[in-house]
């Protein structure tokens, strides 16, 4: 069976095989290096530490030394597989079902790495080289807090002299097949815990408590009654979720002391970290004023808010060149005039954005951290071809 697969499907059940479920690097790394050494690039693998975090095994390699120097960013950690007997096969074997490959990180993002590598070893054997540098900077931190990976890995090239022209992120943004979406941009996104404070109490003599549920019910109105905005000509509309709450209660005639909420927002370009932070805590506190929940309440709730992590900020690529070239790449191979999207979730990206224009663009998402996480075959082919091509525009 091996031998009928390309050579994006090689490398990717090599990767498969690796498990590297974050923060573990699992032996992917070592793939990687292994090949990339052969192909003449200068490895090296550094690892990070954090307090309160655990250490991650990060990889950049280099091939060239000078501009234009274009960079394939991603990440070999995955999630954890769940229950490993709801899948269809092992996880970790990279078994070929009715023409896809199954495993986990097969398409986050594993495959979009393989494609990578497997264009570039082509460019290599059929070009004189690139006019110019590339690279890969890979982590081990994308799936876990992303503390001591890109962000760290990216500081640490900076520190060397390193400068990038261009970076491509190989993070499954196609919707449906490949070529129909290039994303340009991403929402920020910001989250917390709301805590309100109450007095614990006997329900049946509720005057003599005061229920934090009823307040937390107040303040949560307040921040999801109104929208944000309403989008715009580049993000669509800001968008804040409940994602927890919780008050500890063990007892169904106890008014509890105190009630908790988590919540995430994700805002565009209306706002910024900060002024999206103001606007919570100013709907919190008129929310706090109301007591339509409490009779006879006339004190404000007493509420606080902990932001957890650090903020993503909201960004968007201009750069026309990357864009237009990998946009004529993917028309050339797949026939598909790709969407431009700012839409989805955080990667990391967010950390790129700050040393050069980048853009994502790998394989179909439909099955990422998904029970029985696949991708076609023929996506992979057509992947590897839409980065090689991208190469030999790049370069030329």
């Amino acid at each position: 069976m091996t031998n009928t697969l390309s050579r994006s499907a090689e490398i990717l059940r090599e990767l498969i095989r690796c498990r590297s479920v974050t923060p573990l690097e699992g032996g992917a790394l070592g793939v990687l290096q292994n090949h990339l050494e052969k192909l003449g690039f200068e490895v090296h693998r550094i690892t990070f530490s954090d307090s309160d975090t655990p250490d991650v095994e990060n990889l950049y390699a280099r091939l060239g030394d000078s501009a234009p120097h274009v960079c394939f960013a991603g990440h070999t950690d995955v999630v954890p597989v769940g229950e490993a007997c709801d899948w269809i096969s092992d996880p970790f074997a990279g078994e070929v079902i009715d023409g896809e490959m199954v495993g986990r990180g097969t398409v986050d993002m594993k495959g979009g790495i393989a494609c990578f590598l497997a264009a570039v070893e082509t460019y290599l054997k059929t070009s004189t080289g690139p006019k110019g540098s590339i690279s890969f900077l890979i982590t081990g931190d994308e799936e876990g807090p992303s503390i001591n990976g890109t962000d760290k890995l990216l500081k640490w090239a900076d520190e060397r002299g390193e400068k990038f022209d261009a970076c491509i992120v190989g993070e499954p943004v196609n919707l449906e097949a490949i070529g129909d979406t290039i994303k340009i941009g991403r929402r920020g996104s910001l989250s917390g815990v709301l805590t309100v404070n109450g007095v614990q109490g006997h329900s049946a003599y509720p005057h003599l408590a005061d229920n934090p549920v009823r307040g937390m019910m107040d303040l949560l109105d307040a921040l999801l009654a109104t929208p944000f905005d309403e989008g715009t000509n580049e993000f669509q509309a800001t968008n804040v979720e409940v994602t927890t709450f919780d008050v500890g209660n063990q007892a169904t005639n106890v008014i509890a002391a105190k009630a908790q909420a988590t919540f995430n927002i994700r805002f565009n370009d209306t706002w910024n970290g900060d002024s999206v932070q103001q606007e919570i805590l100013r709907r919190f506190t008129e929310g706090a004023k109301s007591g339509h929940l409490r009779t006879a309440k006339t004190l404000p709730v007493d509420f606080s808010v902990e932001w957890i992590g650090r903020i993503s900020p909201v960004f968007l690529t201009h750069d026309e060149t990357l864009i237009k070239l990998l946009s004529k790449s993917i028309e050339s191979v797949t026939g598909r005039t790709p969407q431009l999207s700012t839409g989805g979730g955080t990667s990391d990206a967010r950390f790129i954005k700050d040393y050069c224009p980048v853009v994502e663009f790998g394989l179909v998402g439909l099955t990422m951290h998904q029970v029985d996480e696949a991708t076609a075959l023929g996506d992979l082919d057509m992947l590897t071809l839409v980065y090689h091509k991208f190469l030999e525009d790049y370069f030329t």
